[in-house]
């Protein structure tokens, strides 16, 4: 049996911290198959793998973060960081999202539509927070994000000549205006949507309409209306 020492529990245990994450440049992942996928990734190293059946029940929910402790629990180095400009292809960019269930839901989503990547502003949530990781099934290890000034990263698309969309509950059907197979669409928060000083870089704005009779919800939650918005992106350029 593996004994850990009260330093490396602590340290370990650190990490559900995003400074601790920050300064140290680690993060941790927690069950088989998430293990799995990070281990198949050329873009992230692990630096220590532990499993229940080593180092005990006891020790093993001490260092996690979950509920029910996983079988296997790995600290990962974070991924080397990504320039924020523009490219060919289809991108997404994230607007003050703070949910972490809905972050590891949109990496998911892009993973599964063959987004190009994903930006963020800095005030997002941090994609190696732990529910982040979870809640992503995997699809970190192959859809990171970059975080930067999104006034620039729209900026830099236009310069590229390439359209910069953008979600609003004013904006035009989406499902009845002009798409391009390549640029950026910006989602924004779950309670203030896209940011005006983001908003005026947008160059077409786009609406899911709402197919309810009578009084109906007000707005979709935002990891729902990413993978509409991009559902029809994909489905216009086949």
């Amino acid at each position: 049996m593996v004994k850990l020492t009260s330093a490396e529990i602590k340290a370990i245990r650190s990490l559900s911290a995003k400074k601790f994450r920050d300064s140290e440049g680690l993060f941790v992942v927690e069950g088989e198959k998430m293990v799995s996928e990070a281990l198949a990734s050329p873009s992230f190293k692990i630096e220590r793998l532990l499993r229940r059946e080593e180092i005990g029940q006891e020790q093993m929910s001490r260092i996690s973060s979950l509920d029910s402790p996983s079988p296997v629990l790995a600290v990962v180095r974070k991924a080397p960081l990504k320039k924020a400009e523009a490219g060919r292809g289809l991108f997404l960019a994230l607007d003050s999202v703070r949910d972490p269930g809905n972050l590891g839901t949109i990496m998911r989503i892009a993973d599964w539509f063959g987004i190009d990547g994903i930006f963020a502003s800095e005030d997002t949530v941090d994609q190696y927070n732990p529910k982040v990781v979870q809640a992503s099934m995997g699809a970190i290890f192959r859809k990171t994000v970059t975080y930067c000034d999104l006034s620039e990263l729209c900026e830099s698309f236009s310069r590229a000549g390439l359209p910069v969309y953008g979600t609003f509950l004013d904006g035009e059907d989406i499902y009845g205006c002009d798409l391009s197979p390549e640029g950026l669409i910006i989602m924004g928060s779950e309670s203030f949507g896209i940011s005006d000083v983001v908003g005026r870089h947008v160059d077409s704005r786009l609406r899911i309409p709402s197919y309810a009779e009578g009084p109906g919800s007000e707005s979709l939650n935002v990891a729902v209306a990413t993978a509409v918005t991009v559902a029809e992106f994909k489905r216009r350029s086949r």
